[in-house]
């Protein structure tokens, strides 16, 4: 059985998508499509079902994935070894959002440079981090959601508190406790600071601690930035509110320069988790890049 049909198989199985899994093999759509279509062939069973969106394995795909992906995955290593070898390192691909992986993440893995370890890190949402862990592109994914089936595993790793700041001009404007007296509508003329027009930190803080959803002008982003640090900078000079990890703003609520609107009884919490291939913590370098992460996320709060 030709392995580079396998390959696709398994990227196939992994995304989910003919699509997904063309851009994630760099093949185009009809070639992916074809190389199934001969591996179904050579196997006299069909290994997906075809959906309006994406594909879904039948039982024979199932199992296929499940007895080839480890000794796919053992084949790449073999062939990274070998390089990794003549350069004396051993390559460690993190995926993960570029705040937590920034400030959190590499500093914890710094410690496994000498021990020959070398880091490549790559940023990214959730969906994006798990796609590249699937199609083998990362060793080890940081992400805000279990991965589904058996071909990934996640471990917990940590839980974020998410805080309401405001710049200390806007916290003088509104006044101490009357957020908590009158509910958000006191927010109502506050510009709101984001990473995207949906407003994900913003909607989550106010379903969790409000039981609302964002209105008037918090209902819309004033500053949209792709990164909380740029969110953050964006508050401290004036521009709004936000909705910030604690472990980021910690250091400006201690300087004064944004100030916390709120402190529910409950803080809204995100929980982030170690994502891995299913069998690859076998290899050393990556038990040792989780197991530096958990001991180092076991001091974080």
């Amino acid at each position: 059985m030709d392995l580079a049909l396998l390959r696709t198989f398994v990227t196939v199985h992994r995304a989910g998508s003919f699509t997904r899994a063309a851009a994630l093999l760099g093949l185009s759509q009809p070639a992916v499509t074809s190389q199934i279509r001969t591996l179904e062939r050579q196997l006299g069973r069909p290994l997906f079902l075809r959906r309006a969106r994406g594909v879904t394995p039948t039982t024979i795909g199932d199992e296929l994935a499940h007895r080839a992906a480890p000794h796919l995955d053992a084949l790449v290593e073999i062939a990274e070894t070998g390089l990794d070898e003549e350069a004396g390192t051993r390559t460690l691909h993190l995926a993960g959002p570029p705040e937590f992986t920034a400030v959190r993440a590499l500093p914890a893995l710094t410690s496994l440079i000498p021990q020959g370890v070398a880091l490549r890190a790559s940023f990214g949402n959730t969906e994006e981090a798990l796609d590249g862990l699937g199609a083998g592109h990362h060793d080890l994914a940081i992400t805000t959601a279990r991965p589904r089936g058996e071909l990934l595993t996640a471990t917990a790793l940590c839980d974020e508190e998410h805080v309401l700041v405001a710049s200390p001009r806007w916290a003088a404007r509104i006044g101490p406790g009357t957020l908590r007296r009158r509910g958000p509508s006191v927010l109502k003329d506050l510009p709101v600071v984001e990473v995207h027009e949906s407003l994900p930190f913003v909607s989550r803080y106010w379903s969790a601690v409000f039981d609302a959803r964002p209105a008037g002008p918090a209902g819309t982003a004033s500053v949209i930035a792709p990164d909380l640090r740029a969110v953050q900078q964006a508050v401290v000079s004036g521009a709004g509110l936000a909705v910030l990890p604690r472990y980021l703003c910690e250091d400006a609520l201690e300087r004064g320069e944004v100030v916390a609107l709120l402190d529910p009884p409950v803080p809204p919490l995100r929980t982030y988790f170690l994502a891995v291939r299913t069998g690859t913590l076998a290899l050393p370098h990556i038990a040792r890049a989780q197991e530096w992460l958990l001991r180092a996320a076991a001091d974080w709060s």
